[in-house]
């Protein structure tokens, strides 16, 4: 049994882009939409009932327009829904270890005018057991009523050669397989130690196409045995001499979607992101995939 999609319902517009998202990647996957609705949290320590029960209410109201509207626009996607009286972060990342997929908006209901990235979307970026799609507002981008497209808009893979992360390729190569688009794989690199020298101020060119070919054979080899498995997707290596999140920024520019590892660290605290992964959730033009791995 293939595992459903899973997406989060709160009444803004960020979420309706990401439900929008979500029953499209479900049909391209042939598995159904999950969609979660969870109470918003309120202050005090007792919350009386009453209230309690109109959110309830309220929930199975959105829930019910959100199922509505999808089942006319795709008549072929099996949807599901959940209510959880759990906090939305919480009760996401639980739904999750039953998911194949999470997807989310960038923002929520809450938050201030402005705000990129908010408290949902970061801890769910932090500690979702499964890979986690993060849907940014883009008008227009989700036109009402199109089918699921296939060859629209490149998938870009962020990939580090020296720490090559098989799940991360493994998405993005079928994530491109099943759209039947380009695959772009980029990869940012910086000048070895040896190019500090006392004798040289400069790096001449001749040094520095040596060191870029190194980098690109070493992509090459590292992205083999996925080119071997997906042998219909159309590979393109990228390699940048440019910070990390730059590259994949300037990337996103131009992609349908962004693959980004994010490594998992037991020890580490919960809602920890490294610089690179912190970085492209905020400023990512185009959906964000993030895909825990355990190097």
């Amino acid at each position: 049994m293939r595992l459903p999609v899973l997406a989060g319902v709160d009444g803004s517009e960020y979420a309706a882009a990401a439900v929008d998202w979500a029953a499209r990647e479900a049909l391209l996957r042939g598995v159904p939409l999950l969609l979660l609705h969870a109470s918003p949290p309120l202050p005090g320590a007792a919350v009386p009932g009453a209230a309690l029960d109109r959110l309830h209410h309220v929930g199975a109201w959105l829930l019910r327009r959100t199922v509505a509207d999808l089942t006319r626009r795709h008549p072929d996607l099996q949807v599901e829904c959940a209510q959880a009286d759990d906090a939305p972060a919480g009760a996401l990342l639980t739904a999750a270890r039953d998911a194949g997929l999470l997807v989310v908006g960038t923002r929520g209901t809450g938050g201030f005018a402005g705000l990129a990235v908010g408290s949902v979307a970061l801890r769910t970026a932090a500690a979702a057991p499964c890979p986690a799609v993060f849907v940014p507002p883009r008008p227009g981008v989700f036109a009402d009523g199109a089918p699921p497209v296939r060859g629209a808009g490149q998938v870009v893979l962020g990939f580090d050669a020296h720490r090559p992360a098989g799940e991360v390729a493994d998405f993005a190569f079928s994530a491109a397989e099943a759209r039947a688009s380009r695959l772009r794989v980029v990869q940012a690199w910086a000048f070895p130690a040896e190019s500090v020298s006392s004798r040289t101020l400069v790096v001449t060119e001749e040094d520095r196409a040596i060191w870029e070919d190194q980098e690109v054979l070493r992509l090459s080899d590292a992205l083999r045995p996925w080119q071997e498995k997906y042998p219909r997707v159309t590979a393109d290596a990228d390699v940048m001499l440019l910070h990390p999140a730059e590259a994949l920024l300037n990337a996103s520019r131009s992609a349908g979607l962004l693959v980004v590892g994010r490594r998992t660290e037991p020890r580490a605290a919960e809602g920890r992101l490294g610089p690179v992964t912190h970085a492209v959730l905020h400023h990512a033009r185009c959906p964000l995939v993030l895909v825990p791995h355990a190097m």
